[in-house]
């Protein structure tokens, strides 16, 4: 299961508001939603619309970066497809972020706000008020009620969540960035000896692996609410991932020398993690990763960014 979703900020994302605002355009990207790609002629006969409606409001939604189209070779001369980019469209209000006193600028993301996943069995997400959707089934990680999301496990495959890119939108210069999280292996049940290769990646280059030795399930996590069973995932390690000028490191502990050179992020507007558990991992023992109401630390998935004087 792979979904493509787009979180916008109103005040950054009017282009896309603008694409949305149209009860043409709407059901344009339904029909591309459902029925897959196609090209102008076939939108048109499918909704009963004059070619130079659809035409124009195309347009407008390529602009906004809602479709895609290629060309490709037709009985006579050429035709351009269409695609639907996204299959979720969130919007999100965010409240202007100031470097604080030390240089660093923090942004905290809800658990659930990823905005990309792929994931296998045994999963699940749920939220301090109980299970959401389905235990083990993939296609739950797409209902809404996930933005609730406290804790989330799956076996294989990843998360992904966008962050804006403050520090350039600040114009300040990034000397290190931080991930904080609270992480464990995942088994059915719990088990303290249970290694499970994590990994990160920024922006579609992997930063680092670090092994988790188990899931944890010998008390019960200090912010873990009653409700949830004592034999399921309790809390895990809070994990710091820095990436600096000359490597990336874990707690302290240098884990590859993947830097802030290689990832360019003066370039990017939006800081894309990756949390996943790779097909070929050497310990391929799942994750859980704790949010607020779980585990032993109230915070959810948190990023720093370490600014130049």
């Amino acid at each position: 299961m792979s979904r493509n979703f787009l979180v916008i900020d109103p005040e950054e994302g009017i282009e896309v508001l603008k694409g949305l605002a149209s009860p043409v355009r709407v059901k344009m990207l339904k029909l591309l939603h459902v029925e897959g790609p196609m090209n102008g002629n076939d939108i048109a006969e499918k909704l009963g619309l004059p070619q130079s409606t659809v035409s124009t409001n195309l347009q407008i939604l390529e602009g906004a970066g809602l479709i895609r189209t290629e060309t490709q070779k037709a009985r006579k001369g050429n035709q351009k497809i269409c695609h639907s980019t996204f299959d979720e469209v969130l919007v999100m209000f965010k409240d202007d972020i100031e470097p604080l006193r030390d240089n660093t600028i923090e942004v905290s993301m809800p658990l659930g706000l990823y905005t990309s996943c792929e994931v296998s069995a045994p999963c699940g997400l749920c939220s301090t008020e109980g299970i959401v959707g389905l235990l083990d089934v993939p296609d739950t990680f797409l209902d809404p009620d996930r933005m609730k999301a406290g804790l989330i496990w799956f076996t294989r495959g990843f998360l992904e969540y966008q962050f804006p890119n403050n520090a350039k939108l600040a114009q300040h210069t990034i000397d290190a960035m931080e991930f904080v999280l609270e992480l464990s292996s995942e088994v059915p049940g719990t088990s303290a000896d249970w290694p499970s290769d994590i990994t990160l990646s920024v922006n579609g280059t992997e930063i680092g692996t670090w092994l988790s030795t188990g899931d944890f399930g010998d008390k019960r996590g200090v912010y873990t609410p009653s409700w949830w069973k004592l034999k399921g995932s309790q809390y895990g390690k809070l994990k710091s991932w820095r990436v600096t000028k000359d490597g990336t490191y874990v707690d302290g502990m240098k884990i590859s020398p993947v830097s802030l050179l290689d990832l360019d992020l003066a370039n990017h507007h939006s800081i894309r993690l990756r949390i996943a558990v790779k097909p070929d991992a050497k310990h391929p023992g799942g994750i859980n990763i704790f949010g607020r109401g779980f585990g032993n630390y109230d915070q959810d998935i948190i990023l720093r960014l370490h600014t130049a004087p």
